[in-house]
């Protein structure tokens, strides 16, 4: 109220002293203006997720707090007192600490005060240089804001500043825009060696270079093909060989192995009588040791698991006690009264 006051007085005043020099007024829709602004909605936006996840986290914490609340509510009848000022005392820690937590999101010095800052307020200056601009080069001795609390009963379309506004904001992002893209330009031409005149031809050369590496890769790769189909045509012959000098062996080794089959049958019979451990597979071996691994740790879980139960239906069986503890009570003090 103090500060309309103030402005109308100021109107007047300015009203007044407009009878001696003839003043420009104009004014615009700053709301309008950063509504139409991609980078102030895109903030804005980053704003408000931010928000949302920060009411969310409170609300949880609210539910919470409130579930607790309907617990004490619930079995205070059955609880001493002790126990029922040791759940309240909880209750209110919680309670200071969500307040605590929600004057650091969105108090005065809060979370959203900064990001707030941090992402509207480099736009917001935009805003106020280009109207700051547009009312110098216009000669506006005032611009008001038809978006605050000021009341504008009537406002003439051709003292609407707004779109101007929003057009310098524009042409100045985009020199904003060539201006570092002249600067890279810049920086990437000191710091490049300077280009000397036969720069076309260092760049032949550098073609012919890449043109050369090229063939050298290929011949190098033509090569390995013509190695590798030698090794296998090496490795080949070589167990046609073997398999050719199996056979010479095993003709000339037939009467030796006739001569030798009692011998043969000797050894056989003795290897029956014998105990003798079969062999077993790699991959079987593998397989029986990765089950036992697999039935060990299963094992080891239900354990677990079991210990768990244990422990739960422990703590549910003193709860039960607790409570029925504090119930014998309350009828033996109702039974002495």
């Amino acid at each position: 109220m103090i500060k309309k006051a103030i402005l109308y007085t100021f109107l007047l005043t300015s009203f007044i002293l407009s009878a001696q020099k003839a003043q420009r007024f104009g004014y615009v829709d700053m709301q309008y203006v950063l509504e139409n602004i991609p980078e102030y909605n895109e903030a804005q936006a980053k704003i408000n997720a931010k928000a949302n996840t920060w009411k969310n986290n409170l609300d949880a914490k609210q539910k919470e707090i409130d579930a607790l609340i309907a617990d004490l509510s619930n079995e205070k009848a059955l609880l001493t007192k002790e126990l029922i000022e040791d759940k309240e005392e909880d209750i209110q820690i919680k309670e200071l600490e969500l307040k605590k937590l929600q004057n650091a999101y969105f108090g005065t010095d809060g979370d959203l005060f900064f990001l707030r800052r941090q992402l509207v307020k480099p736009i917001q200056d935009l805003v106020f240089n280009a109207v700051q601009d547009i009312a110098v080069k216009r000669k506006y001795d005032f611009v008001f804001d038809k978006s605050t609390d000021l009341i504008m009963l009537y406002t003439n379309k051709q003292y609407d500043i707004s779109d101007l506004v929003l057009t310098n904001i524009s042409r100045a992002q985009k020199a904003e825009a060539i201006d570092e893209k002249r600067n890279e330009r810049n920086k990437e031409t000191t710091q490049s060696p300077v280009l000397s005149e036969d720069a076309q031809q260092k760049v032949d050369e550098r073609e012919l270079k890449r043109a050369e590496l090229q063939s050298i890769q290929e011949e190098k790769r033509a090569e390995q093909l013509r190695k590798r189909e030698e090794l296998i045509k090496a490795n080949e012959a070589k167990r046609l060989e073997r398999i050719n000098g199996t056979s010479t062996k095993i003709q000339n080794t037939t009467e030796d192995v006739e001569a030798k089959v009692v011998e043969d049958e000797k050894v056989t019979e003795d290897a029956l009588q014998e105990t003798e451990e079969p062999e077993v597979d790699p991959k079987e071996l593998r397989r029986i040791e990765l089950q036992k691994s697999i039935e060990a740790k299963r094992a080891e879980q239900l354990k677990k698991r079991e210990e768990l139960l244990k422990a739960n239906e422990a703590k549910k069986q003193q709860r039960i006690k607790d409570i029925e503890d504090a119930k014998k009570a309350k009828e033996e003090q109702q039974e002495n009264n």
